[in-house]
Parts: structure tokens; sequence; C-alpha cells
């Protein structure tokens, strides 16, 4: 008679699936290393006076004031520009739309005479992030613009019984750094209405993690 050999537990299976994930998270991942989200801060180039960053795909009302055959209704390209009457390729993706606003008043100069621009993100394109850990559905997420932790954690289903509400992480990439930043989260901070935790928004490319 073979010797019965017993399946592996739900329990077991979830820790070898973490375990592998894990795994496959950038090389940075240390789990000693962090910063806590109300110590976190921009860098500089992204604290500008409005935080949203045009991206690919957006659908843009550029409004020059009393031209109306300037004024447009336009989609960011694939290759991050627009184009607008009277002038050439305009670059947009990754500015606010107060710092387009502003640098096509500047193109604008020699073709109009005082010309005041207002960009308005008509239609902005979802964040794409990852939710990892201990959640009851994790992988890739699609969350509207303007989203949270919470709104991420809600999309993924929840803790799992397993899960620490003290231990929630984001995983960003920032210019100039080698590594991305981990920055720490209490479910407990994100759910007060002070500190930086609930206004705390997601961008394209972070990972969050539940251990």
């Amino acid at each position: 008679m073979k010797p019965s050999m017993s399946l592996p537990s739900r329990n077991s299976l979830r820790r070898w699936s973490l375990l592998a994930t894990l795994l496959l998270l950038p090389a940075c991942y240390k789990p000693g290393r962090f910063v806590w989200v109300d110590d976190y801060r921009e860098p500089q180039t992204q604290q500008q006076d409005d935080s949203y960053l045009i991206r690919r795909g957006d659908v843009l009302n550029v409004n020059v004031w009393n031209q109306r055959d300037i004024s447009s209704r336009l989609r960011v390209r694939d290759d991050g520009r627009i184009s607008l009457p009277l002038l050439n390729d305009v670059e947009a993706a990754g500015m606010t739309p107060a710092a387009l606003a502003r640098a096509t008043e500047q193109k604008l100069k020699d073709l109009v005479a005082n010309p005041v621009v207002t960009v308005i993100v008509d239609e902005a394109q979802p964040i794409k992030i990852a939710v990892l850990g201990e959640v009851r559905n994790p992988g890739k997420k699609l969350l509207d613009s303007g989203s949270g932790p919470l709104q991420a954690l809600s999309e993924a289903g929840g803790f799992t019984d397993y899960a620490r509400d003290d231990a929630i992480y984001v995983l960003r990439k920032e210019p100039g750094y080698a590594t991305p930043v981990r920055i720490r989260f209490t479910y407990e901070a994100l759910t007060r209405s002070e500190g930086s935790a609930p206004t705390f928004r997601l961008k394209t490319g972070d990972v969050m993690v539940v251990e």
C-alpha cells in the first residue's frame, strides 16, 4: 500500500503564494526599511500648485480667452503631445494643467495679444497599480484618478484573516532614486480625518503590499 500524502492546507498555499509574489517585487523591497506616510515628502518637482499630472490618453479642454478658433478639446497622444491651431506639437504628458496653460501662453505670445489660457482635464485615464499580499483579490487594479489606499483595498476585496492592519505599504518609484520609496500606513490612520494618510493619492506604477 502506498503511503498517503496530505494536501497542502489553504493557509500554506496562501503563504507560498505571498512568498512567490514578493520574490517578483523589485529588489529594493526590504521589509526593515520604510517611511511613515506622515513623514513622506514628494520630490520638489512634483509639489506644484496643481497636483494632477496629465497622462497619455487624457482628454483636455484648452481654452484661450476670447479666441474660439484656437480653443480645442483634444486627447493627449501616445507620444505625450497635443496639437493646437497655430502651434506646433506641445508637450503635455507629465505636466500639471496649470503648467501646460502657462507654457501654451508663452508659445502664443507672438501670435495673440496677451493670451490667457486655461486647461481642464475633461476625461482622466484610470490609474494602474498592483495590490499584493494579504488581500482577498490581489493583482493589477484600475482605479479612478484621485483614489487612495482605501479605494485600492476595497477593489482588492479587503484584508484576509492573516493581514496586519498596521503594515500597509506603498512602493513608489521616484525620479532621482535608484530604488522605490516604501511608504507605510496603518488602517486606523487611513480612516481618520487628520494626518497625511487620508489625503494620500496613488499613482500609476505604485505597488501596494499588505503584510
